[in-house]
């Protein structure tokens, strides 16, 4: 499987936050955004906010 990302820079917001994660597999990534989402800004656990991040994940470039 190709190499993902999700990159906070693509999303602004006040924070202006620059972390870029990336991963070999969804579940994997999922579970460190949402993770960071949670403990850096401020966001509640939940299906909704799983499937938006979700919905952000890009290739990663070779």
């Amino acid at each position: 499987m190709a190499r993902i990302y999700i990159d906070c820079r693509e999303f602004p917001s006040d924070m202006k936050c620059s972390v870029s994660m990336a991963a070999d597999s969804p579940q994997e990534l999922l579970e460190v955004a949402v993770q960071h989402a949670v403990t850096v800004h401020g966001h509640q656990d939940s299906s909704e906010l799983r499937d938006q991040i979700g919905k952000m994940f890009k290739p990663a470039k070779a």
